[in-house]
């Protein structure tokens, strides 16, 4: 297997390291599937699915919702991929266009001196935390640009898919990693962002 490559059998992998190293009944099951993250109740509308959406907005283009907590990636004229996304809390959200300035997989993750500064305990990552089945990106990350320049906001995977449908994240958008595996293959450096 491809190292740098994301594929179901590296989360399923995955799964199997972190049954094995004994993590917390909190941690998220790698390669769970993505019926049973969501379940059948109220989570389920957040599924992946394919669904009619106009938005005038040409094929490739993604369009983040935050207030429906969505993530729509237009495939053509009235249709898109649909996922759900957990968002910043309120006032920790990106608004407008962007586009995808980097993509990486099993990315490692840094807080933001304005991270560490609202939740002291993030101090302890300062250093940064490499990639993997702990990290808070998850498998994959899609980094959100403009003008060249790195916004610090993210479309990323989480170990916490329970959070998916919330406002939780210091502003960057999550989705599970089965979905972020399946976006980022989807969607090359250049895409068009629209945070809405």
């Amino acid at each position: 297997m491809d190292s740098g490559r994301i594929t179901r059998r590296a989360i399923l992998l995955g799964s199997l390291v972190a049954t094995v190293s004994g993590c917390s009944s909190t941690a998220q099951r790698w390669g769970e599937p993505i019926l049973s993250a969501f379940g059948s109740g109220p989570a389920s509308r957040y599924r992946r699915r394919d669904v009619a959406y106009d938005s005038g907005e040409p094929p490739g283009t993604i369009i983040v919702n935050t207030a429906e907590r969505y993530l729509y990636l237009i495939e053509s004229p009235g249709r898109a991929r649909r996922y759900g996304i957990a968002v910043g809390e309120d006032g920790r959200t990106l608004k407008g266009p962007a586009s995808i300035g980097r993509k990486a997989e099993w990315p490692s993750w840094t807080p933001t001196e304005s991270m560490m500064e609202r939740k002291p305990r993030l101090r302890q990552y300062a250093g940064g935390v490499s990639g993997g089945p702990h990290n808070p990106l998850g498998a994959a990350a899609l980094y959100l640009y403009r003008g060249g320049q790195d916004t610090m906001f993210r479309l990323h995977g989480t170990n916490e898919p329970w959070t998916i449908g919330q406002a939780v994240s210091s502003g960057c958008v999550r989705l599970t990693n089965d979905d972020i595996v399946d976006l980022y293959g989807r969607t090359p450096v250049g895409t068009k962002v629209l945070v809405i």
